[in-house]
């Protein structure tokens, strides 16, 4: 097909965030008669692809259409009921629906799904009732999605030494997002060209290997454009380097509000408070600062002098955190009356863009947003605050810790560095984490590895390539560092002391063999025992967990940490 092309930016179209029937979603009214209603992907795609999936959002509601989008039962920040099932699932489109009909007034509706997503929505659309279906890149049936996964779960879940953990019999995993035997069963059920039905009259398909799809929608009477995705492996591949695939989102823009009338009078807002309550805790989503976005989860209780958790989210990756892990420590943190925010820092998941879109990695800028988040604490009664962060967002958390005298203490998981200088690069840096060099080494300790390079599968000078030319970054970081200016706040050692004289407590955790660990030897300490006399307690070395600590074991030790934290500093023994 002809890509239309690329459209603008979203107009200041301000989206609300409502919570229906359990489901957390936002929600844009409209002036035209037409509904749009987003079925993003689930699990780690759709945490890759949170942020250009808000953007395409915005775009659509830029034209005039009502949109809604939201999470799955079990995802994001929805409630766990019928978490993990199909049913659930297509449950919550079915209650888009009813939302945008019923409440907002549409008298069309459009579903637009992406992945696993677009599947869902054809499926629901098969029941009649939807305009129009634009589908990207669905998966034609449940057992080739299950393939996917499976072939794409030994590099997102591999371990620092180059395994990948074992699963349960029957179980799958990407990124922490699990997929139980009973789902794996519903999914493999399912095959769209098995269709009787059209589910539309319009649809639009846009992927690689669409045509069967296409022609079985043809042959029961749809109209069906069908096209090609580029950009799709950048936008569902890795949370920290997603990528808007423009020209397909203009076609998507495009074909969901081609012919939209207006509407007599305004929509009318879908009237729900971004609240949400489960057993034993509340949530409620909450804006502050300059556009930043959180949700506060408190004890369903009474308080109990507990300091208040503030979550902040690895890399690029939305609040909810890879695997859920972020929302379900605070749901759990709740019961136990301990509060929390999990927050997104500008230019991440739900907040504004950053000016000039910058990234927000590794940026001094976050120092505002964190100042932000604890002044909306403050200002509702939060004495003492705990920050949790990984990777760069444990960076963020260590630079506002030690300046900031209403932190009470750190939990930093994953620390890369201690400081960090323009002239690095970022990108390098990003890509040495998600696969250092410790791995290659890892590797040619494994005999089938060695088989490989005899066979000539791995090549030995691409591999003596990279680490040549990392470590000659190093050593040119090194080098550099010699001549900078002192960091503010002194060296590194002088920081934590200027925390533990206020009497913050700090808490460090690594992987094993996870690239931060040789700044924690140069800055803290040589042995684990010199470091933890500096730090005031242990360094945590979790073994056969992933850089992201997505394993039930290695995220089973993170909280215990950040419950032994919390105690401390709550004054408990």
């Amino acid at each position: 097909m002809m890509h239309a092309p690329p459209l603008p930016h979203p107009s200041p179209v301000e989206a609300e965030p409502v919570v229906v029937d359990g489901l957390f979603g936002w929600f844009s009214p409209g002036t035209a008669r037409r509904g749009v209603i987003l079925c993003g992907a689930t699990g780690f795609e759709q945490l890759s692809a949170h942020r250009p999936w808000r953007d395409l959002a915005g775009r659509i509601a830029a034209t005039g259409c009502a949109t809604l989008r939201f999470d799955y039962p079990g995802e994001g920040d929805s409630t766990d009921a019928g978490a993990g099932t199909l049913e659930a699932w297509l449950g919550a489109i079915r209650r888009a629906v009813r939302v945008l009909r019923e409440e907002a007034g549409s008298t069309e509706v459009v579903l637009v799904g992406l992945r696993l997503g677009g599947t869902l929505a054809a499926l629901v659309a098969e029941e009649g009732g939807i305009d129009r279906l634009a589908l990207l890149a669905p998966c034609r049936t449940g057992r080739g999605y299950l393939r996917e996964m499976k072939l794409r779960a030994p590099a997102v879940n591999q371990l620092s030494d180059g395994t990948v953990p074992t699963e349960p019999p029957g179980h799958l995993s990407l990124g922490g997002f699990p997929i139980g035997p009973d789902l794996a069963a519903d999914l493999a059920r399912i095959d769209l060209a098995t269709a009787t039905m059209r589910p539309a009259p319009e649809i639009l398909i846009l992927g690689a290997e669409t045509d069967a799809l296409a022609k079985r929608y043809a042959a029961l009477g749809a109209h069906v454009t069908s096209g090609a995705l580029p950009g799709l492996a950048q936008l569902v591949g890795n949370p920290l380097f997603s990528e808007t695939p423009e020209a397909a989102f203009a076609d998507v823009v495009g074909f969901a509000t081609a012919g939209a009338l207006p509407r007599p009078t305004a929509a009318p807002p879908v009237v729900s408070p971004a609240k949400l309550a489960g057993d034993g805790w509340l949530e409620e989503a909450v804006r502050f600062g300059p556009g930043l976005f959180g949700v506060h989860a408190r004890p369903a209780g009474s308080a109990t002098g507990a300091p208040t958790i503030l979550f902040v989210a690895a890399g690029l990756s939305a609040h909810s955190g890879w695997g859920r892990q972020a929302t379900r420590m605070a749901r759990a943190l709740a019961v136990e009356g301990v509060p929390s925010l999990r927050v997104d820092l500008a230019g991440i998941g739900d907040s504004a863009d950053r000016p000039g879109g910058a990234s927000p990695l590794f940026s001094p800028d976050t120092l505002h947003d964190f100042r932000h988040a604890l002044d909306y604490l403050e200002a509702r009664g939060a004495g003492r605050v705990v920050l949790v962060g990984s990777c760069s967002g444990a960076y963020a958390a260590f630079q506002a810790a030690w300046r900031d005298p209403r932190v009470a203490g750190a939990l930093l998981a994953n620390l890369y560095c201690f400081d960090w200088h323009p002239e690095d690069d970022v990108d390098a840096v990003v890509r040495q984490t998600v696969g250092s060099a410790a791995t290659y080494a890892a590797l040619l300790r494994h005999g089938s590895t060695w088989r490989r390079l005899l066979t000539g599968q791995v090549g030995v000078r691409a591999i003596g390539r990279v680490l040549l030319r990392r470590g000659l970054r190093l050593a040119d970081r090194r080098w550099k560092a010699l001549f900078r200016p002192r960091p503010a706040g002194g060296s590194v050692l002088r920081r934590i002391g200027t925390m533990r004289k206020r009497g913050a407590h700090l808490r460090l955790v690594y992987t094993a063999g996870d690239p931060g660990l040789p700044a924690l030897r140069r800055h803290v300490g040589r042995t684990p025992e010199r470091a933890a006399r500096r730090l005031g307690a242990p360094v945590a070395i979790v073994a056969g967990t992933d850089h992201n600590l997505s394993t039930p074991a290695a995220q089973a030790e993170l909280t215990r940490i950040l419950n032994d934290l919390v105690a401390v500093v709550a004054g408990r023994p």
